[in-house]
């Protein structure tokens, strides 16, 4: 893959989605059928990796806001939280952004585009300072959390450890370190 031929834009409700196909169906169809009303709503800005010269979708994230809130149930990581934030500035709840889906071209996997479209995320939240966000959080897919882990995010809490997908986050100070 020549990175050179990848260009980066929002998605608008005029753009073309050129063919894209990941081994998750349901990420598939984001993009494809609900990307563009999650837009109109306000409820997720997608951006998309085009290969120009493939004329092919290479990938693609959507963005959320968030938050991490207070669990009585979770105590022990709540406390873990709060270490790393100075006294006058602990809260019941802190501002985070949310992945809400990011999905790799199946002739993209595996060459590192994932990792960077994360570290350019973390970039953009840490270096552009357009909002405070401490957090980036996902509700990762069983199949995509050793993905995560690679890329620093931790579990948020025990409690899902059964389920289809994990709360996950990443402290954004420790990219600005």
């Amino acid at each position: 893959m020549n990175r050179e031929n990848l260009r980066l834009y929002k998605l608008s409700l005029d753009t073309i989605i050129k063919p894209f196909k990941c081994s998750e169906q349901e990420l598939n169809g984001f993009l494809f059928e609900d990307a563009k009303r999650f837009q109109t709503e306000l409820m997720a800005v997608t951006y998309i990796f085009e290969d120009i010269e493939a004329d092919v979708t290479a990938a693609y994230y959507s963005l959320l806001a968030d938050k991490i809130s207070f669990n009585p149930e979770e105590k022990r990581m709540w406390n873990r939280i709060n270490r790393k934030i100075p006294n006058s500035k602990r809260r019941r709840t802190y501002p985070a952004v949310k992945i809400g889906r990011l999905a790799v071209d199946e002739r993209y996997a595996s060459c590192g585009l994932g990792t960077d479209i994360i570290t350019q995320i973390k970039y953009a939240l840490t270096e552009t300072r357009r909002i405070g966000c401490r957090f980036l959080t996902v509700d990762a897919l069983s199949s995509a959390i050793p993905f995560y882990e690679k890329n620093g995010f931790l579990f948020f809490s025990e409690s899902d450890k059964d389920e289809e997908t994990r709360l996950m986050f990443y402290d954004l100070k420790n990219f600005m370190l």
